[in-house]
């Protein structure tokens, strides 16, 4: 519920100078005389005033009594310390700056699993060459939806974490074309009304556990070293999946194309996950920002185009970066009639690999049977010294290496920050998992983030844990683990509510905005948190119902006159599952009109006090979405 209002601080009077008591004895006769002729004058002179004046007066000092404490407002408020605040009365929405509010209907439920900026039919418009067709291409204002995307007849509850790593309901991804085309690599079955996932992939029938136990004897996963994963090309991440009980946190991502719902299966089995595909942009997250990189059998042509794939790859790796392969060609001796391919061109394929990954600097830990594993230098010192380094491909020209928001790849090296010895660590050296959470990242040492010290970031981990804790008292559902699995922050800043969150079972989508005054995702990073780079003036690149619940910190004061702020909360809706929850904190002239369009999304929703109290101007608006599906499909007889 809302804060207690605090008492109005009221100062005392300052205290009359010391009079003696000599001086009071000498002026008390004379005071007493000139009030006793004072009082009586105005008796007299009163008393003869006619009766109509009188009555005129009295009324007169009532109806300025009265019109005062109309006026006193902060009295009025101050004296009923208990009572909510009326935002209805002062606070008129359905009038301010032409603002009306207005009722969503249904899409149809051939919308049901719509992504704005991976449309299909959309997606043909573009080149197929370097899969440039699989990016992020979204409709224009005009063709916006204007309607919620209802979940599928039948629609559940998606399983608690850990058994949703396991289990997926049928209802609520209703394809089972994956459960025929990978029987035999034991990515999916079909049970009834539900899935099962074995945790197996192409390259590890015998499941993601064993194969993450191999990984393990080659590189160390369990000193905290590696905290940060991504996997490109993820099926439906079983090797993220695994990966949780170990400390490790991974990204997966795959496009959206003929293995349908990948992606929505791995966001229903509670596994971070995002559609994207690795073409002719930059993937959006900041350099230096992941410990490991994976592909098993991904298929993505890593020698080819000048090496750019393995350049990308290089730029998000983490000084000190592991870059895993498996599937073709690695093993190729062994592989090749079942691949069917030529042993030449799967020969071929490898050489170029090992080219590209020289040409970077990595240096080849191991290869052992269908596993090889590269890992990119600490600082690029030797590389410039180093002749055979310094050609192909060329550093790239000075640069914002963290720039990744529709920013094209480029064949070039990204070059670390300086250092001054072969020991250290370019952009210096973070904490083993979990010290690395609430030390200063080293972007923030360094000063390269703007109005960020140190001591703002410790100012803004003592407040997300103070603002935690108040969110709980209000939805006391926050604190029931298991509850929420699938979170997303819209505007993380400095992860702090993700931090502040990290011992329970669930985890957070940083979302650092394009538009936000500092860039930040690379301080959330280094903190052993993930996100990426939104705007969200355009929809995310996921699938409806993803999140459980969406925390929202002043973006619609970030988006004022942007964009339009029915268009952002329609986004909300379509990617916030049924009876999934919303925290917004934002001015409250915003959150009044942010209620009126949540009550047209039939949300039940509430504004309450800051955590500071009611004489804050900012705001929180707790909503639910209510629970709702498309209608059941009508019998084709």
């Amino acid at each position: 519920m809302a804060g207690q209002t605090t008492p109005y601080y009221n100062p005392t009077a300052k205290p009359a100078a010391a009079v003696s008591t000599h001086l009071l004895r000498k002026n008390n006769v004379v005071l007493t005389c000139l009030v006793f002729f004072l009082c009586t004058s105005f008796y007299i002179l009163g008393s003869r005033q006619p009766r109509a004046t009188t009555s005129s007066t009295v009324t007169s000092l009532h109806t300025t009594t009265v019109n005062c404490a109309v006026n006193s407002t902060a009295a009025a408020t101050a004296s009923d310390q208990h009572k909510d605040l009326d935002f209805t009365t002062h606070h008129s929405a359905a009038t301010e700056d032409g603002f009306t509010a207005k009722t969503y209907p249904p899409c149809s439920a051939d919308f049901s699993e719509y992504t704005p900026c991976q449309h299909q039919q959309r997606s043909l418009k573009f080149s197929r060459d370097r899969l440039i067709y699989r990016e992020r291409h979204c409709p224009e204002k005009n063709e916006l939806l204007k309607c919620r995307i209802p979940a599928p007849y039948g629609y559940k509850n998606p399983f608690k974490w850990p058994m949703s790593r396991d289990l997926a309901w049928y209802a609520n991804v209703p394809h089972k074309d994956l459960t025929v085309e990978k029987a035999v690599q034991n990515w999916i079955r079909f049970e009834g009304d539900r899935f099962r996932f074995p945790g197996g992939g192409t390259m590890f029938p015998n499941g993601a556990d064993a194969y993450i136990d191999d990984i393990g004897k080659l590189i160390n996963l369990t000193d905290g070293s590696i905290r940060t994963a991504i996997d490109t090309g993820c099926g439906v991440a079983s090797w993220g999946a695994y990966l949780l009980s170990r400390n490790i946190i991974a990204i997966s991502f795959a496009p959206r194309d003929t293995h349908e719902a990948q992606v929505q299966f791995a966001l229903e089995r509670g596994v971070p996950a995002l559609i994207g595909v690795i073409a002719s942009k930059r993937l959006p997250y900041p350099s230096r920002a992941f410990d490991m990189a994976h592909c098993s059998r991904c298929l993505i042509p890593w020698g080819q185009y000048d090496g750019v794939y393995l350049i990308e790859v290089d730029r998000v790796l983490r000084p000190g970066g592991y870059w895993i392969l498996s599937g073709p060609p690695i093993n190729w001796q062994k592989h090749w009639k079942g691949w069917e391919r030529t042993e030449d061109d799967l020969n071929e394929e490898q050489t170029q690999i090992e080219k590209v990954a020289k040409s970077l600097c990595w240096k080849k830990v191991v290869q052992k049977g269908d596993l090889a594993i590269w890992q990119k230098p600490i600082n690029h010192l030797n590389c410039k010294m180093d002749p055979k380094f310094t050609q192909t491909p060329p550093f790239c020209p000075v640069q914002n290496p963290d720039s990744a928001w529709y920013t094209n790849i480029e064949t070039c090296l990204t070059q670390l920050p300086e250092v001054s010895s072969n020991e250290e660590v370019a952009g210096g050296a973070i904490a083993n998992w979990p010290k690395r959470l609430d030390m200063v990242p080293p972007r923030v040492t360094s000063g390269s983030i703007e109005g960020v010290t140190p001591d703002v970031f410790q100012q803004d981990v003592t407040l997300w844990k103070k603002r935690i804790s108040y969110y709980k008292t209000v939805n006391n559902q926050l604190g029931q683990p298991g509850r929420y699995r699938n979170l997303l922050d819209m505007n993380a800043y400095l992860g702090g509510f993700a931090a502040s969150l990290v011992e329970d079972p669930l985890w957070v989508m940083n979302i650092v905005p394009v538009e936000a005054k500092a860039d930040t995702l690379g301080a959330i990073y280094e903190r052993g948190l993930i996100g990426t780079y939104q705007s969200w003036c355009e929809a995310m690149s996921t699938y409806p119902r993803t999140y459980d619940l969406i925390h929202a910190d002043s973006v619609f004061t970030l988006y004022k006159d942007r964009c339009g702020m029915e268009d952002m909360m329609l986004e909300m809706d379509r990617i916030l599952r049924p009876e999934g929850s919303v925290i917004i904190r934002d001015d409250v002239d915003l959150l009044v009109k942010v209620k009126r369009i949540a009550e047209g999304l039939n949300w039940e929703s509430q504004i309450v006090d800051h955590e500071d109290g009611p004489l804050v101007r900012e705001k929180l608006l707790f909503a639910v979405k209510l629970y709702w599906t498309a209608p059941a499909a009508a019998d084709s007889d």
